[in-house]
């Protein structure tokens, strides 16, 4: 019998992850603050839990897929958390997006329960959830990743062995720091283009057949020119990560001066009350300061 998992966490990513386990056949515990959310999944077969501990009770291996450090930690180690229902041979896989210190911290109260701990952020959006082609990165135990392997590779295409753990938090925060600077890499150009009189939409054709194409260009790019901002990723998310990026570099005493720019225009789209689109919609920000929309005229 495949192994029984729980899985904590079921928004905008974490509905599709859940499911694509369900589809694969295993045995699927959930639980989330939104009622809504687990009803969903008990539709396809899912069993409710009321919290976490009675969640990880009921588990083999638990997976948490939550907004921010602080609610790993609640879910972890907090009041009705994991801790509170952990054994021996219990495993842990956080697949959010926190900083490196705590998914290290985290491991380690759980590990004197007997918790075997991952860490294991994933990159790709709601697309990537939902089609099953998101890329994970891990930090923990060798021999514990090659035991979750088959398990991650109901979720994603690409799973990656980064190191110890903390080390998947640590390639995520590198992940985001492309993505943020490809980001607004594209909204200038776009921008310079539009103000100069030039359609976006040719400019994405240019950049597309060159050196210059991207991944975000091919998945965003044809959105933005139309000011389609419904999203994928939300801002607020990536400008949360982006807070992760730069303590992290402070505490390592690593400059990152092109990354600094960018976490202050999510800043700005944040404080414009932006926080809920889609992270390309930096560009806003961008084209409030040139004066000009950078929207396709075809």
């Amino acid at each position: 019998m495949k192994q029984k998992i729980g899985f904590i966490g079921l928004g905008i990513m974490g509905h599709h992850m859940a499911s694509h386990l369900l589809e694969a056949g295993y045995p699927l515990f959930v639980y989330d603050i939104n009622p809504a959310a687990v009803k969903e999944l008990v539709q396809k077969g899912a069993t409710a839990c009321s919290n976490c501990r009675e969640l990880t009770a009921k588990s083999e291996l638990v997976i948490s897929m939550v907004p921010d450090s602080p609610d790993v930690e609640k879910v972890a180690l907090g009041k009705e958390g994991i801790l509170e229902a952990a054994r021996e041979g219990l495993i842990y896989a956080d697949m959010s997006t926190i900083t490196p210190a705590t998914a290290v911290h985290v491991a380690e109260e759980l590990g004197k329960m007997g918790v075997s701990c991952v860490d294991a952020p994933v990159s790709g959006g709601e697309t990537g959830a939902r089609n099953a082609s998101l890329s994970i990165m891990v930090g923990g135990p060798r021999e514990l990743f090659d035991a979750l392997l088959p398990i991650f590779q109901v979720m994603g295409k690409t799973v990656t062995y980064c190191g110890k753990n903390g080390a998947g938090q640590t390639v995520k925060a590198c992940n985001q720091i492309q993505v943020a600077l490809n980001l607004v890499g594209m909204a200038e150009a776009f921008v310079l283009g539009s103000k100069a009189g030039v359609d976006p939409a040719i400019i994405l054709q240019v950049l597309s057949g060159g050196y210059a194409q991207t991944r975000v260009m091919d998945a965003r790019g044809p959105k933005v020119i139309k000011g389609e901002f419904e999203p994928g990723f939300k801002s607020r998310f990536h400008y949360k990560d982006l807070n992760i990026i730069m303590d992290t570099a402070k505490k390592l005493n690593v400059p990152l001066p092109g990354t600094a720019i960018a976490h202050e225009l999510f800043a700005a789209l944040m404080a414009t009350g932006r926080g809920e689109l889609d992270h390309s919609a930096v560009i806003n920000i961008i084209e409030d300061l040139a004066g000009v929309e950078a929207r396709t005229k075809s």
